[in-house]
């Protein structure tokens, strides 16, 4: 993909900075100065998306999410997104079937079959759960992954289990 021009960069630059600094509200203004076409940029839109959902802004991460998806359909980050929202949104089934029906598109990503496990386990399919993750922290790429599994709460059913004697 074709890189911002300097001016664009400059104020995607000054919104990450302000994201990292924790003020959602100027970085949502470094961004509002950006072009159309700069704001459709996959950078620029995966920004917009960890903004939103830092800001627990679900329906308009839901709506970029979905500009993601339109825009860079090899790019597995939208439909992960999208997902995530939907299972955010209480609308967990969904955000399942809707990584189901990518799966093939991307068949070596962890991230995929991670977020198949915890939608999984939050929806009692205890086994499938168990089924995605062990998929998922084979594959490459999966180390954040192992870390993330020891804590993350959506997972919180299978160390239950595991503490239950189950």
């Amino acid at each position: 993909m074709k890189p911002l021009n300097w001016p664009e960069n400059h104020c995607f630059l000054a919104a990450q900075g302000w994201l990292e600094l924790g003020n959602l509200p100027e970085a949502e203004a470094e961004l509002a100065g950006l072009s159309p076409a700069a704001r459709g940029h996959e950078t620029v839109l995966q920004f917009e998306w960890e903004l939103l959902a830092r800001g627990n802004r679900w329906p308009e991460a839901l709506a970029t999410a979905e500009r993601m998806i339109s825009s860079h359909p090899l790019n597995p980050a939208g439909f992960i997104h999208y997902s995530f929202v939907l299972h955010e949104l209480k609308r967990t089934e969904e955000a399942r079937d809707n990584l189901l029906k990518q799966l093939g598109a991307f068949p070596e990503n962890p991230t995929f079959r991670y977020n198949l496990a915890c939608y999984e386990a939050q929806l009692g399919n205890l086994p499938a759960a168990r089924k995605w993750l062990s998929t998922a922290l084979a594959l490459p790429g999966s180390e954040e992954l192992h870390q993330a599994a020891r804590t993350d709460p959506d997972l919180a059913p299978l160390r239950g289990e595991k503490a239950s004697g189950a």
